[in-house]
């Protein structure tokens, strides 16, 4: 969606969105609009009965006076109530108002009056922002004549006039990239995994290089130099090739050290030997939410260039059932050295983690790492889809984790590590093995994947039940949410940058 940026004034067509504080008064540009109208915009506010709620929404139609088709009259709460995020729910759910009523052409006026958080700028970019997610379809396999494009494809040019219009521009340029990136996550996650295998992934995820990222892509003749073997016996029993990718970003001082982010990257998990359930074996094409939510990341860190370096690390595999398919019961040897029984072949992200983890720490000595990954159902029953489960061994990172999350509606939540639970992945026969038994099923994944950390600040993040199929919001209705990307930019800008 091309948004573009103006001086308040009064539109000759389409719709126009007003804002209204709570108290329901025009004040400035909407007062100017209410009289064109003879006042009809007032009377309508006092027959419904709007007061300026923060959210809510009259949609005036074919206002007197105007050549508009409809003037939508937008809440904002009372003064001091408005965060950057509630200014771009606002935004989704104007543009969700408009596409279903098919406006052609959305006029944004954006009169900041509340929200201490904000300036004028940021206020109508973050407008604008949650106006492009909202707006996100994937619709690309469908024949023009089945495509339902739920009214987002008549809505063609939209418009944010404020009084500060350049400051405006300056704030979504930043804000945009940021959705871009959740666009091409939300792409990944949603593509059929026929289509979007290790190799092609690794290929879109080299695109970034027209934004300044500097792009490796390992295939497997190099990962078993490296002696990766628990990445690369995950994909044994699939005929696409393994790949591991590492993106770097230099935006930061010379010779500082990077942030890193480490993503799970299984196109496809049939769950290998250990056969999944068919039912419901469709979604696992999103198997690589992790993978999807750091590539993401690392464009929007890009393409807004922001001042850090930072490290985009990426295990893609697929995980079939066949004749050269790993089994319960195998013994594998990581890059770390470390021996790993195979108990469960459906438990392959760690595997996939493992190794990507180890890699991370040993070349590039980060400040920290992040992983994401759908890693585990047991998440779903200890948060449902409301939360994405961390866990770490560094309470600062996870504190500031937490203020992104709660900043960018992309809510985290702290579960336990210990000894106790560690001792559950023991094992005779190995090192340690896969899975740890029924009980805390989500803490002893996060503490096998610890165990290829050492001593860098690090936090897991479960994202398997917001990284795909998680509820609606005003921002995001695709089965794909683009998890992730928000959250760790604004870690990121909040407390990482030069």
């Amino acid at each position: 969606m091309n948004v573009k940026f103006s001086a308040l004034s009064v539109p000759q067509s389409g719709a126009l969105v007003l804002t209204v504080a709570k108290g329901a008064k025009f004040a400035g540009f909407g007062a100017e609009v209410d009289a064109a109208t003879g006042g009809q915009l007032s009377r309508a506010m006092k027959a419904a009965d709007f007061t300026g709620k923060q959210a809510s929404i009259l949609d005036v139609v074919a206002p007197n006076g105007l050549k508009l088709d409809r003037i939508y009259l937008v809440g904002l709460g009372a003064s001091g109530d408005l965060a950057a995020y509630d200014v771009e729910k606002l935004g989704g759910s104007v543009a969700g108002r408009a596409a279903s009523a098919r406006v052609r052409k959305l006029s944004i006026a954006s009169e900041l009056h509340a929200g201490a958080e904000l300036n004028a700028g940021d206020f109508a970019g973050r407008f604008a922002s949650g106006v492009s997610l909202r707006l996100y379809k994937f619709d690309k396999y469908k024949s023009a004549a089945k495509r339902d494009d739920n009214g987002n494809g008549d809505l063609k040019a939209v418009t944010v006039m404020s009084a500060g219009a350049a400051a405006a521009r300056k704030a979504y340029a930043a804000l945009g990239a940021i959705a871009e990136g959740v666009h091409l996550a939300r792409d990944l996650v949603n593509e059929p995994a026929n289509i979007l295998y290790p190799v092609e992934f690794a290929k879109r995820a080299k695109k970034l290089t027209k934004l300044g990222v500097k792009v490796e892509v390992l295939t497997e003749k190099d990962m078993e130099k490296l002696q990766m073997h628990s990445l690369l016996g995950v994909g044994l029993g699939s005929v696409r090739d393994s790949r591991l990718v590492v993106m770097q970003w230099q935006g930061g001082r010379k010779g500082q050290k990077p942030v890193a982010f480490v993503g799970k990257g299984v196109t496809f998990d049939t769950g290998g030997i250990s056969l999944k359930p068919g039912a419901g074996m469709g979604d696992m094409k999103g198997d690589m939410g992790g993978a999807a939510c750091v590539t993401g990341l690392m464009h929007a860190l890009a393409a807004r260039k922001a001042k850090v370096n930072a490290i985009g690390i990426i295990g893609l595999v697929e995980n079939m059932p066949d004749a050269a398919a790993q089994r319960p019961g195998d013994i594998i040897r990581s890059m770390s050295g470390q021996t790993i029984e195979i108990l469960n072949t459906d438990a392959e992200g760690r595997l996939v983690l493992a190794d990507a983890l180890w890699y991370t720490q040993d070349r590039f000595k980060p400040r920290f790492m992040i992983n994401l990954a759908t890693l585990t159902g047991a998440i779903l029953v200890a948060l449902g889809k409301e939360h994405a489960g961390i866990f770490s061994n560094d309470d600062e990172l996870c504190e500031r984790l937490s203020g992104a999350g709660e900043a960018t509606g992309e809510k985290v939540w702290r579960l336990p590590l210990s000894k106790a639970y560690d001792k559950l992945i023991d094992t005779p026969n190995a090192d340690m093995k896969n899975i740890g038994g029924r009980n805390a099923g989500s803490i002893t994944a996060a503490q096998f994947l610890q165990r290829f950390v050492n001593d860098v600040p690090w936090v897991h993040i479960d994202i398997a039940g917001t990284a795909m199929d998680s509820p609606k919001t005003e921002i995001s209705r695709s089965w794909a949410s683009g998890y992730g990307v928000r959250l760790l930019d604004r870690l990121v800008s909040d407390n990482y940058e030069n």
